[in-house]
């Protein structure tokens, strides 16, 4: 069998040589008509580039590192599904670095972009992979790079995430209009920034509705379900039980109304229960999780392309974009019970 190279699809297409190599590696700036033409006669002849002489040639290796804590989230697979989608389309391949949340880890997958095996990172974590100097740029130290749904504190990274104050402040607000003042938290690990954000929303909610914040309703989870039922057993111990119980994710909203009715409670007209980021999960339990709406889908998409951006040498506008979140009332929460 002959061997199909751009020229012979070039020359089929009545394009040049330069076109093919566009459609190939930025479809984006190519004619919707002309990119059809040419991506049908690749078909036809069954060409496949080299992936490995092109990162050669280019000094590109048409992978992107996604570094993650943990890939079994079901909010960090939204959110991966829409890179992937992204990714593709612009001819790159995502490489999927889970961390375990180990600070070692994460330097082994950033030190891929450093030596050429990608050529950006989208970072779910906190921390930066890379050692810096503070008193320099960080614009010259790091490769491009996208911080995925989780805060860092350094305005010079670009990132994307929703404002997890106020949509705690939001949920809480809520719960405070239903009735609720003994709100309890769970949140989780304190060395987790969104955690501490919507430790403050929570905070805020309650202080601008004069109530009184009270140490015996705030409990530490890990985000598991696991947690979720353990920190609720701790609050039903207490002489005064919270009437709502909000969690920093759904997982430990699940675990805390599996709890619930296994202890007999009536949800919500015993306790209300409130979970944050709407997994795909939060509508078919029972009853229906009402929870904070983070929009996924639409936060990968706008990490890719911002890293992609970066990645065609245009400058991306450093600091955090927030996205839109919702409140989805479900049948978890309700009024207050009456004493």
């Amino acid at each position: 069998m002959a061997i199909v190279g751009i020229k012979d699809i070039a020359t089929l297409a009545k394009v040049s040589p330069a076109t093919v190599s566009r459609v190939l590696s930025s479809p984006e700036l190519v004619s919707k008509k002309t990119l059809n033409k040419v991506k049908k006669i690749i078909d036809e002849m069954g060409y496949r580039p080299n992936r490995i002489g092109a990162s050669l040639r280019t000094r590109k290796s048409g992978n992107i590192m996604a570094i993650i804590p943990d890939i079994t989230n079901p909010v960090n697979a939204g959110i991966i599904r829409a890179i992937e989608q992204g990714a593709q389309s612009a001819g790159y391949s995502i490489l999927l670095g889970d961390t375990q949340g180990l600070l070692e880890r994460e330097r082994h997958y950033a030190d891929l972009v450093t030596s050429g095996q990608a050529d950006g990172i989208l970072l779910f974590c906190s921390r930066m992979p890379f050692k810096v100097d503070s008193n320099m740029p960080l614009a010259g130290q790091i490769p491009p790079m996208v911080n995925a749904n989780e805060s860092m504190d350094n305005d010079e990274v670009v990132q994307v995430a929703v404002d997890n104050v106020a949509a705690a402040k939001t949920a809480v607000n809520y719960l405070i209009g239903e009735g609720h003042k003994r709100i309890a938290a769970i949140t989780g690990p304190s060395d987790i920034p969104s955690s501490n954000e919507r430790l403050q929303g929570y905070f805020d909610a309650l202080q601008e509705a004069s109530i009184d914040i009270d140490s015996d309703l705030q409990m530490a989870g890990d985000y598991t379900v696991d947690s979720g039922i353990n920190c609720a057993e701790q609050l039903l111990l207490l002489r005064k039980r919270p009437t709502a119980i909000f969690c920093f994710n759904d997982e430990m909203a699940i675990g805390v109304m599996k709890l619930l009715k296994k202890q007999g409670f009536l949800i919500p007209e015993d306790i209300s229960v409130m979970g944050f980021d709407d997994i795909h999960y939060a509508e078919y339990v029972t009853p229906a999780l009402t929870t904070v709406h983070q929009p996924l889908h639409e936060i990968g998409t706008t990490c890719i392309n911002l890293l992609l951006e970066q990645l065609r040498g245009n400058y991306v506008v450093p600091g955090k974009q927030f996205l839109p979140f919702e409140l989805k009332v479900r049948a978890s929460t309700g009024p207050a019970p009456t004493v």
